[in-house]
């Protein structure tokens, strides 16, 4: 009897000992992941410049990441630079990402991402508002980009814009294709949107801009030459719009857009898509990034479906257009 009652008392004592180590365990864990919890995550932002699709594409990065649980001054600090169109003020903001060892960078547009991308190597990047990271030598591939970049892009489709200019300007007979000379998503778009002029008969002529300041010389050598302006997703045109509409809209020149906030300017129409949806989409992929589910190697360029059909009808008074029933 003796024997077996030590034996119980042996046994108890194991059972309480296990489950104090238990509990231990357990409140370490709790612990660590509060400690990772109250931990304030640091991401740069580059915009290249300020005009209101990468705006849009911006606050939705950043509303998204709040609704995964992200907020600004709580449990993030968002470091938001604008290079302001200038290619040298993106180097030295991307280097200033570095130096403080921000967590995870955003780049928006292609020659910020271009300039992060260069110089974070040990830094996760994500990209926004790029037509194509592999053509823009980005990422390895846009399936599997293989290293710390990854994002979403804003491919837009260029062959339905082109179909719709046709549909709203049935007459027209030559188009010009106004863009940056200097950025490389504009050209990729314009060389889609060149073979699409081709099979539809369309002709053509490139105007091309390097800097801001052409915009206003560029469109008036236009005027009387050509029937129709085509403008694709370009930082540089897109944010000096209204200077294309001033002179464009009195010589009775349509725009057709790469994206709706040219619209707003006076642009005449698009199959769009939506930033602010874009900036959402990119948050998602932060997410997974910043709470260890993955990295960019492994994750693919992601890409807005279902555009949307946006008329200027403003213009299309101003203009003499006349909106076909089936748009």
């Amino acid at each position: 009897m003796k024997k077996l009652l030590i034996s119980f008392f042996i046994v108890m004592l194991l059972i309480v000992s296990c489950s104090n180590k238990n509990t231990e365990n357990s409140k370490t864990a709790t612990d660590t992941a509060a400690s990772d919890t109250d931990k304030v995550l640091k991401i740069g932002v580059l915009q290249l410049v300020e005009h209101s699709a990468l705006d849009q594409a911006n606050k939705g990065f950043i509303d998204g990441l709040a609704e995964a649980g992200y907020i600004k001054g709580e449990n993030i600090d968002i470091d938001y630079q604008n290079a302001q169109g200038d290619q040298a003020n993106c180097v030295t903001i991307a280097q200033k990402f570095v130096n403080d060892r921000v967590d995870l960078i955003l780049a928006i547009a292609t020659p910020a991402a271009q300039a992060v991308a260069n110089l974070a190597k040990d830094i996760p990047v994500l990209i926004t508002a790029v037509t194509d990271p592999a053509d823009s030598k980005l990422v390895a591939d846009n399936s599997f980009p293989g290293g710390n970049v990854t994002g979403t892009s804003d491919l837009t489709p260029v062959e339905e814009q082109m179909e719709l200019l046709r549909k709203l300007l049935p007459s027209a007979k030559k188009v010009a294709f106004l863009y940056s000379s200097s950025e490389a998503n504009s050209k990729f778009q314009i060389d889609i949107a060149k073979k699409k002029a081709d099979e539809m008969g369309l002709l053509y002529v490139d105007a091309t801009i390097t800097n801001p300041n052409d915009i206003q010389q560029v469109v008036q050598s236009l005027v009387g030459k050509v029937d129709v302006i085509y403008v694709p997703t370009d930082n540089m045109v897109s944010a000096g719009m209204a200077n294309v509409i001033a002179i464009s809209s009195p010589a009775k020149i349509p725009v057709i857009c790469g994206e709706a906030a040219m619209l707003d300017a006076g642009g005449l129409a698009t199959y769009g898509i939506d930033y602010y949806e874009l900036g959402r989409l990119t948050a998602g992929q932060a997410v997974k990034i910043l709470s260890g589910q993955s990295s960019p190697a492994n994750m693919p360029i992601e890409y807005m479906k279902n555009p949307v059909l946006s008329i200027n009808t403003n213009a299309a008074q101003e203009l003499g257009v006349l909106i076909p029933a089936g748009l």
